[in-house]
């Protein structure tokens, strides 16, 4: 149970590492070391994440009346391409790693992709008692061991019309507060119009709109009672933020509609695992780590959205496909006086 809400929640770090003991071994290999790998680890699962924050934003290029209200329902998934699973290790880059048949480089599992079979590195180094040592380690799969291939989402959003022509947006997801797993989600976002300024615009067969929404994403999980490493306070937090600027245009017919947008998203992520730790073998046997190290990512990238919204009375259902470096499919009903 604790998989899946580490992973509905788009915690994809979090999932892995708790899947396995892949903290230790890979703060066997250094600090230095153990950074420069969940980098590229867990790189294409942030960026997967800030595109399925993203999806279902607008289900019109028209905007409502003023003073009409939609509730939606949406839910996301992207989907997750091949060489997103995967990342060119090469032992030349690390201080401490080498393959040990002695390759100059191998392609491994990102935190969406899977070792099969599994993957080992050889980490040398250098003990103060026992002079040069080696160890073994087996390098951490990801969610694709489990047969995974999308990173889903699911919120609630709100939209209001305070003037004619402009639309203001929030997104939520309930928080999630257990004995280990954190998570809070929350956007928001203004669409406007731009047709509605137009005298003409009753007698225009179609609308155009932009859109600039903000989406934030943050979670804690707190594994010190797994038992994983030896230490105190252990946690690994994840912090993601991103903007989403859309030019949208659409149809404007009364029961269903079609709609088009470009757009470009960007955003940064952080992970940071916090704690102390007392690892068992390795570059830092015997020395007592606190707040190991932290990774930043900025996944940014152009994307275009097609979709379709129907409606009939206070109900609306739309479905869309946007295309981007994680293609996203997002389906919404939704509920409201909007005209």
């Amino acid at each position: 149970m604790k998989k899946s809400i580490l992973l509905w929640s788009c915690l994809i770090l979090t999932h892995t590492f708790s899947a396995q003991e892949s903290i230790d071994d890979l703060l066997a290999a250094g600090i230095s070391d153990a950074q420069n790998f969940t980098s590229d680890y867990i790189a294409p699962a942030t960026e997967g994440v800030a595109y399925a924050m993203n999806g279902g934003w607008f289900n019109n290029a028209s905007t409502f009346k003023q003073f009409g209200i939609e509730l939606s329902l949406i839910g996301n998934a992207s989907l997750i391409k091949d060489e997103k699973k995967s990342f060119d290790l090469i032992p030349a880059n690390y201080e401490n790693i080498r393959f040990e048949d002695g390759s100059t480089s191998k392609m491994v599992a990102t935190a969406l992709g899977a070792n099969d079979p599994d993957i080992t590195v050889i980490v040398t180094y250098d003990d103060p008692i026992f002079g040069n040592q080696e160890v073994e380690l087996t390098l951490p799969t990801g969610i694709g061991s489990e047969g995974l291939s999308l990173i889903p989402s699911a919120y609630l959003q709100g939209s209001f019309s305070p003037l004619r022509g402009t639309q203001v947006k929030a997104r939520y997801f309930p928080k999630i507060n257990t004995d280990d797993v954190d998570v809070s989600f929350y956007g928001f976002g203004i669409q406007q119009d731009f047709t509605s300024l137009i005298p003409v615009r009753r007698l225009l067969p179609f609308a155009i709109s932009g859109m600039v929404a903000y989406t934030h994403l943050d979670g804690s999980f707190d594994f010190t009672e797994t038992g994983i490493v030896d230490g105190e306070n252990q946690r690994i937090n994840t912090e993601v933020n991103t903007w989403l600027f859309q030019l949208i245009a659409g149809t404007k017919l009364n029961i269903i509609n079609f709609y088009g947008a470009v757009g470009y998203i960007s955003g940064n992520s952080t992970t940071d695992l916090l704690g102390t730790y007392r690892v068992s073998n390795g570059v830092l046997t015997s020395d007592e780590i606190k707040d190991p190290f932290s990774v930043d990512s900025k996944p940014s990238g152009i994307t275009a959205t097609i979709g379709t919204t129907l409606k009939l009375g206070f109900f609306g259902f739309n479905a869309a496909y946007n295309i981007g470096e994680f293609d996203t499919v997002s389906v919404g009903l939704n509920f409201g006086i909007r005209n």
